[in-house]
């Protein structure tokens, strides 16, 4: 496996969450590209680059005054489209003292940035995930670094077989590692499936707690692919022979939807943005910090063997690997990821 020398650029990325930005300028990394994000007296959220163009000082560690970001060194003032509006004993400001202004997009706790060329964001690019919004779902979420590129948690979403023996205790049984996956791979809309229905198996303590319901279980996990950076786990659990209702009403299960935003910081680093809606115990508090506090520790544990891989592959010089059935999802997802970087660097396109 080789470390990637370029992102896919114009990508919608996740940078931060809505309740992260604050007072304070917030900095961000994103595809090796340094963010500065703050909100205006509206409410409304800005992304500019974190750099004072005068002397390269990073406008995160300036202040935020009114609608504008003040640089912390000389003092230099921005606003919301990246336009400098004062600088000390200067009548006319050069325009080489703007700034990049970056796109945003806000789909509930999440805040979206554009990384491609700036006049050209691409709403349809954005996946809908009115899972995070809607009333009718509740709705708890994180994030945490990876010192590991992104690729190495995509392989890690993609094949989640490693329940069984990384989560063993949390969410892993062993019949997630020895239940067929069906993959699917629909080019057009440049989506990877790959499905997994357990019938009658073990059920875990994630959902035991959560839900009330005792072994035995079926459990479902349909996962979809966005590439780059959008990952959604669809969960289903239900007493063992309880199935959906003919006409697609399925209110006997419970049913959980994990959402990652897979984020490059750069070659070997990554945000791991969470979020974790489920269609019952709406309004339980509960519910809500236990679901959060095992879904991070669950998150953990792949993010250190995830830390553990990237030390790995870069101290050996010639990394190598095999691949397996399970790993079917993972391998198309390398395959669109690799289009798209070849699409972006072709003048024709």
């Amino acid at each position: 496996m080789t470390v990637p020398t370029t992102f896919v650029r114009d990508q919608w990325y996740v940078v931060a969450s809505t309740d992260e930005i604050r007072d304070s300028p917030l900095a961000r990394t994103v595809c090796g590209e340094h963010l500065v994000l703050f909100r205006k007296t509206d409410g409304a959220i800005v992304a500019l680059t974190d750099r004072c163009p005068h002397r390269g000082y990073p406008l995160s560690l300036g202040e935020v005054i009114g609608d504008e970001i003040q640089c912390g060194y000389h003092g230099l003032r921005f606003d919301g489209c990246g336009t400098c509006t004062w600088a000390p004993l200067q009548n006319n400001i050069p325009s080489r003292a703007n700034i990049e202004s970056y796109p945003l997009a806000i789909t509930g706790p999440w805040v979206w940035v554009w990384i491609g060329d700036p006049s050209q964001p691409d709403v349809d690019k954005l996946t809908a995930l009115p899972w995070l919004d809607s009333p009718e779902w509740a709705e708890v979420h994180g994030m945490e670094r990876l010192a590991a590129r992104y690729s190495l948690l995509i392989d890690n979403l993609l094949d989640l077989s490693h329940e069984s023996f990384l989560h063993a205790g949390l969410i892993g049984t062993p019949e997630v590692a020895i239940t067929p996956i069906e993959t699917r791979i629909d080019e057009e809309a440049g989506v990877v499936y790959v499905e997994r229905h357990m019938e009658s198996v073990e059920c875990p303590p994630f959902y035991s707690d959560a839900t009330g319901l005792s072994t035995p279980i079926d459990r479902w996990q349909d996962i979809e692919y966005h590439p780059v950076g959008c990952y959604i786990l669809h969960s289903r659990v239900a007493a063992a022979g309880v199935a959906p209702r003919p006409d697609g009403s399925d209110p006997d299960a419970a049913h959980l939807t994990v959402l990652y935003a897979i984020t490059p910081v750069d070659q070997h680093n990554t945000m791991d943005f969470w979020a974790l809606a489920r269609d019952f115990a709406i309004g339980d508090s509960e519910t809500d910090g236990y679901l959060a506090r095992m879904n991070r520790e669950v998150i953990l544990q792949d993010v250190r063997a995830l830390d553990l891989l990237e030390q790995r592959l870069v101290a050996e010089s010639e990394p190598s690997e095999i691949s397996l059935k399970i790993d079917t999802g993972a391998l198309a997802a390398r395959r669109m990821i690799a289009r798209l970087g070849e699409m972006a660097t072709d003048p024709a396109n």
